[in-house]
């Protein structure tokens, strides 16, 4: 095979995040030739809408897996907080490269950090995890919705539309985007999204050709953070629009999982712990999101879908 096609979004984070893909399949792969698809999906679509309102999961994967499927491309990058843990029948996303910082930032153009804004400042995010453990720590906060591609949402920041935003460190790495003030929010008082700072390529599980051409970039700590963190996620049976956090640290073959639970207001949170071998990272995240279902898990993520889907 001499050339791949990588199905990807347009966004500016999206299309670096393929060509980053392309670029070690090229330089891995002598005399291979790598194309993009761009994919307009429908979270790109709906602008106007939180996301947790528009409903349903794999807002920005769907539309790319069909072209998987209808052999338009043969592998697709994905950023894997947006992934839903069920995917259609005869693709899989077996190879998960070096993750980037899992952690959130704070910008601000004036203010120093989460402390150093006003009260009642005006924070952007679309989040309700963010905007979960935004109201735990500073309830004074104003929290408004900010949707938009990355390099949107800082744009509306410097153009003065809100006192901070809060976004993923990984994409502003990876595209070089700064502000005047940043702060990163992160473990223990700040947890992140499940697999954030993490990509996931997706194939067909029977194209053995192109899965050897893959494993190079198969990262082993990688993947077991982003199974345990996953495998929580399933286990809580969430999407990636709901109040839900994980953070796994890997020490030899040794994996701890924290995992976290809020209702929007941040009134309820629940935080638990969990710990074994990497071999058990799948199932350590099924167990621990188990015991947070039934110490008022269920009971929280309940009034939130009921609250959405109103």
């Amino acid at each position: 095979m001499n050339k791949l096609v990588i199905a990807t979004r347009g966004s500016a984070l999206a299309l670096w995040q393929a060509n980053h893909i392309k670029a070690l399949l090229e330089a891995e792969h002598p005399g291979l030739t790598v194309e993009l698809l761009k994919i307009k999906t429908k979270g790109d679509k709906i602008l106007d809408v939180p996301l947790a309102k528009v409903g349903g999961k794999g807002l920005f994967v769907k539309e790319i897996e069909e072209a998987l499927l209808d052999g338009r491309a043969q592998l697709a990058v994905h950023s894997m907080k947006d992934v839903p843990t069920e995917l259609p029948e005869g693709l899989e996303v077996g190879i998960i490269p070096e993750r980037e910082a899992s952690t959130d930032s704070l910008l601000s153009v004036k203010c120093d950090g989460l402390k150093g804004l006003p009260e009642g400042a005006v924070v952007g995010t679309s989040s309700l995890r963010r905007q979960s453990q935004l109201a735990t720590l500073r309830p004074d906060l104003k929290i408004e919705s900010l949707r938009g591609n990355l390099d949107t949402r800082v744009k509306k920041l410097l153009n003065g539309d809100f006192d901070a935003i809060v976004v993923a460190t990984a994409g502003l790495n990876r595209l070089e985007l700064t502000a005047p003030k940043m702060e990163v929010l992160g473990p223990p008082d700040f947890l992140p999204a499940v697999a954030q700072g993490a990509l996931g390529i997706e194939y067909h599980k029977d194209n053995a050709e192109v899965l050897a051409m893959l494993t190079f970039l198969d990262h082993q700590e990688t993947k077991h953070q982003v199974l345990a963190e996953r495998g929580f996620l399933t286990g809580l049976d969430g999407g990636c629009q709901v109040p839900i956090a994980a953070w796994s640290v890997i020490d030899g073959d040794q994996i701890k999982l924290t995992g976290f639970v809020a209702d929007v207001d941040g009134s309820r949170p629940i935080r638990m712990e969990a710990e074994g071998t990497v071999a058990e990272a799948w199932d350590i995240g099924m167990a621990l999101a188990e015991r947070v279902l039934q110490a008022g898990g269920k009971a929280i993520l309940d009034e939130v879908y009921a609250r959405e889907s109103a």
